[in-house]
């Protein structure tokens, strides 16, 4: 029994390895989560830079051409840590389910099994979460997902990194420059009490 019950032990420890043994993800592409935007302008397209609504200091930029992609949007900071890249978002070039189920299994292999499914009940939009901790403490979270054509998204594969301790250090950051400069929300917020006309909210 004893003998059994160590083979058990030492069964379960292997089949455990390949989770705890998982990389951390930070580079996809030629970007590096946590890297400067500076350093990348041979691979962006600086004309197209846009800040995001309500939390400016975040500003995203697109890619140029990548042999196997698309498109893609590289997102950073300009308030915690000035040019700091926060998230990674990429288009695979092969739009086809083939291809992403195929990427999925290389996606298992490398970082162990998803933490969560973040697609919907009828798979219109496949999506598999990872979530990581390096030994910083950062939090990095990994998105691979499939989008079935219909009226709102566009058929294709997508792959989306993020630092999310950084991205919460932005808004934290642009939050606090905002109240210093005694700036508030432009738009007032609904206060539930008043009346609500629910015919502005329902079709006719």
């Amino acid at each position: 029994m004893k003998i059994r019950a160590i083979i058990l032990t030492i069964t379960i420890c292997f089949l455990l390895v390949p989770d705890v043994l998982a990389e951390v993800p930070y580079e996809i592409a030629g970007f590096k989560l946590g890297d400067n935007i500076e350093d990348y302008h041979d691979k962006i397209r600086m004309e197209t830079v846009l800040p995001i609504r309500y939390a400016e200091s975040l500003k995203e930029v697109e890619i140029r051409s990548i042999p196997g992609y698309k498109s893609g949007l590289i997102t950073y900071g300009e308030c915690a840590v000035p040019g700091r890249i926060l998230r990674i978002n990429l288009k695979y070039e092969d739009f086809s389910r083939k291809f992403y189920n195929k990427l999925l299994n290389k996606f298992k292999k490398r970082f162990g099994r998803p933490d969560r499914w973040r697609g919907d009940p009828f798979h219109v939009l496949v999506a598999w979460k990872w979530s990581f901790t390096d030994d910083n403490g950062n939090r990095i979270s990994m998105v691979l997902q499939h989008n079935v054509e219909d009226a709102t998204r566009k058929v294709g594969n997508v792959l989306k990194m993020s630092v999310v301790n950084f991205l919460e250090e932005e808004i934290e950051c642009f939050e606090k420059l905002k109240s210093d400069r005694g700036e508030t929300e432009i738009e007032p917020r609904v206060n539930r009490k008043e009346h609500i006309d629910w015919e502005l909210f329902i079709p006719r």
